[in-house]
């Protein structure tokens, strides 16, 4: 493919006057003919995004130097700032054919700049840059999904969740969404939230424009899942039994609700998404991922069918695949070890790479399914359960391992993480074993945390969802296990934890994450929960420094991209992202408002604020 053009500014590049443009133009071919050989044709242009040339003309001089032979330079940048870098850098060249740095350097001391003829250089006054972000834990497939399903996220009551459906209905008029062949989704509903507690399948029977529909609607974890009256009447009596291992079918105040391990029971009927739908969904995640800056993600959780699907759009579609994505392989049937179907992939352009296993140990905290070792406060007749039971997760764990896997274990609870711990001490004994993660890792031991640290496992952490969580936490956990084990970030840093959202359960925001795990406070409303309006347990809290390598430099190395992505450096992905300020200097309280102005992946720009606040302006 031949290398596009360098992107313009909201303005054409220009200065704005062809006065000052033509002196600068001179000023450069002064320079260039003091430094270069005669013979040496000059082809360096310069485009300017503010008003000016930065004033290290030295560095511009030393930069002509370099200008010799060809080579597959296509630009090269300068910034304000770029955080992260050796030497208070603040250029960089970049190899659009390779999708790489190649030259990292300080304008006013750069010596020996790697350069060549028609490289065009863009200085981009008053905007700052930080390595592309990285969210260490979501659900590519399922937030696509969601994008293009009922949004029930916070939803109060009964009431108002069917006007959400109603309106999402009205919507999709003419699409025949709500019939046996194509069932209306949502996501979000949480009883906790909803006035009248848990929902049930006559609620939406009430309604004559949702009646007979067919409705499957996931919990705000995606632990549970809400059906309608059409889709029970699918389900054989037979197939209600009382106790599910793993699960539960929730029957009071009713029947509608099915919970972890039973969730297979709808799974099983549900008529699944096409290919071609599932790409859809996987463009329209990918746009509104780097919207926020989002150049890569960790997939927790991908079916063998869908990781060739994404391998042939990371290889053949990039101008719908803009996002790096480390996949964790989930067998189709849960917990099992498939090493048929199961392979590994590195894709050339380094869009792809499937070399991890997404085991579960147990449920999540709101529907109480977090295996706990004592009973919750809230609900002392349970513990919550196990999806798994501890020697076969140890089975897996070591098979997994012995098959060159990196092993990832979903574990909430202080049990689950326990037995957990159990299975990758096990396999870690195994060649090559390394860098296993522990996903979520959000109710942990004392005891445990010790021997995180010896075995060298790694936690994935959400802080959005300690915030999300802190409402019921404490009265779910009581107040010991919320001070010694509950929702840890400062305390196991040195375990160098994964920064992420586990979206589409949060908002993929990952300043939002960063927010979340500076302040322990609620990222939208701005305060902590009663009695900790200024931040819950903030002795947990995060540096701005540690939250910002949380999302960059940490899941670069839970990734096996260590020194290629979450970095600006020679030989790394050309991946970055640019703000109109610092926000190594805003007041942490503007992290809530700051909006990303552009982000680049590969050396191309896949998202520009500019470029997207004019269409709507066209649109309207």
């Amino acid at each position: 493919m031949a290398p596009t053009p360098p992107p313009q500014g909201p303005r054409g590049g220009g200065v704005g006057q062809a006065g000052e443009r033509s002196s600068t133009r001179s000023l450069l071919l002064r320079l260039a003919s003091n430094v270069i050989l005669p013979t040496i044709a000059f082809g360096v242009y310069v485009r300017f995004q503010k008003d000016g040339l930065q004033p290290q003309l030295q560095s511009l001089s030393n930069f002509l130097q370099g200008v010799a032979s060809p080579s597959p330079v296509t630009a090269t940048y300068c910034y304000e700032s770029i955080w992260g870098t050796e030497n208070g850098a603040d250029c960089f060249t970049v190899d659009e054919a390779k999708g790489g740095f190649i030259k990292v350097f300080n304008s006013g001391e750069q010596q020996e700049p790697v350069t060549t003829e028609n490289v065009p250089l863009e200085i981009k006054k008053g905007q700052y840059v930080v390595p592309g972000l990285w969210d260490g834990h979501g659900h590519l497939l399922l937030y696509g999904e969601f994008l293009h399903s009922a949004d029930l996220f916070g939803s109060p009551s009964k009431e108002d969740l069917k006007n959400r459906l109603k309106g999402y209905l009205n919507k999709r008029k003419g699409e025949e969404v709500g019939t046996k062949e194509s069932w209306a989704r949502g996501v979000g509903w949480d009883q906790g939230f909803l006035r009248e507690g848990m929902p049930v399948a006559a609620w939406l029977e009430e309604d004559e424009e949702l009646k007979g529909k067919y409705f499957m609607l996931d919990r705000v974890d995606v632990h549970c899942t809400f059906v309608s009256q059409a889709i029970l009447d699918l389900i054989p009596p037979e197939n209600l039994p009382d106790e599910i291992p793993g699960g539960e079918i929730v029957r009071s105040p009713g029947m509608g609700v099915f919970c972890d391990n039973a969730m297979d029971i709808v799974m099983s009927l549900w008529p699944k998404p096409s290919r071609d739908t599932k790409k859809k969904f996987v463009a329209s995640a990918m746009k509104e991922l780097n919207k926020v800056g989002l150049v890569g993600m960790h997939d927790a959780g991908v079916l063998p069918k869908d990781i060739d699907m994404f391998e042939e759009m990371a290889l053949s579609e990039r101008d719908k695949w803009t996002v790096r994505v480390y996949a964790m392989i989930e067998c189709p049937e849960r917990n099992t070890f498939c090493p048929d179907i199961a392979r590994k992939v590195e894709t050339p352009n380094g869009f792809l790479k499937v070399k991890s296993v997404k085991l579960f140990a147990d449920g999540a905290l709101g529907s109480w399914g977090s295996a706990m070792i004592e009973p919750y406060s809230d609900r002392p007749d349970t513990s919550g359960s196990l999806l798994v039971n501890a020697s076969t997760l140890t089975y897996l764990a070591k098979a997994w391992a012995g098959a060159g896997f990196q092993v990832n274990i979903h574990a909430i609870g202080d049990l689950a993480n326990r037995f957990a711990i159990d299975a990758m001490e096990e396999a870690l004994k195994a060649k090559g074993a390394e860098r296993f993660r522990i996903e979520h890792a959000q109710i942990i031991h004392p005891d445990d945390q010790k021997r995180m640290r010896e075995l060298g496992i790694i936690p994935s952490i959400q802080p959005t969802h300690a915030t999300s969580d802190m409402a019921y936490a404490e009265a779910r956990l009581g107040e010991k296990r919320i001070n010694t084990e509950a929702y840890r970030m400062r305390s196991i840093w040195d375990l160098g934890p994964i920064l992420g959202s586990d979206f589409p359960v949060e908002p993929p925001n990952p300043l939002e994450g960063m927010y979340a795990a500076i302040t322990r406070k609620n990222p939208h409303t701005g305060i902590g929960p009663p009695g900790h309006e200024k931040g819950w347990y903030v002795e947990e809290t995060l540096s701005f420094e540690q939250a910002l390598r949380g999302f960059t430099r940490a899941p670069a190395r839970g990734a096996f991209w260590h020194h290629k992505a979450g970095e600006i450096r020679e030989g790394g992905f050309a991946d970055w992202v640019v703000f109109d300020e610092d926000i190594t200097k805003v007041g942490v309280e503007e992290l809530r408002s700051l909006k990303v102005r552009e982000t680049w992946v590969a050396g191309k720009r896949v998202y520009s604020r500019d470029e997207e606040e004019a269409k709507g302006r066209e649109d309207l």
